[in-house]
């Protein structure tokens, strides 16, 4: 699975997080307690279960999402495709071990007459979210190391 590089909007950016890769992946994959530590999600149930072809539908930032996973590799990967108002996105997470952790990088592309529209005004909205997802991520994980 790759993003969409030739989207109106793409995105990558990773982070070391001092904790297991086990922990890190759980939190991740754990889609249904994303509202318990993501504050911008008001809302995530995963329909079935954890695996390609399975639909999730959330709410983040007030958007209503159906989302559907496209890859889960435990502890390696978890990507998705999702639809909103006017965006379609491609969303994929990796992640790997190392001495002092686990680096989590996340990349992502939005296509859609809504993600022009956002895009006019902030160019870098979705850097921003998405370093803000890892920056959660980081401190929920290294919370109970």
């Amino acid at each position: 699975m790759q993003i969409d590089t030739n989207a109106p909007v793409t995105a990558r950016d990773s982070i070391l997080i001092h904790a297991p890769l086990e922990r890190v992946w759980a939190l991740q994959a754990n889609i249904e307690q994303w509202t318990q530590w993501q504050p911008n999600i008001s809302r995530a149930v995963l329909e079935g279960e954890l695996k390609a072809g399975s639909v999730f539908r959330w709410k983040a930032q007030g958007l209503a999402i159906t989302s559907t996973l496209q890859v889960v590799d435990p502890c390696r990967q978890i990507g998705w495709t999702g639809v909103s108002l006017g965006m379609k996105a491609i969303h994929l997470w990796h992640f790997e071990a190392t001495p002092e952790g686990t680096r989590v990088t996340v990349e992502e592309s939005l296509s859609g007459w809504f993600t022009r529209l956002l895009a006019w005004f902030d160019r870098t909205f979705l850097t921003k979210s998405m370093a803000s997802s890892l920056a959660l991520l980081k401190a929920q994980a290294e919370k109970s190391t």
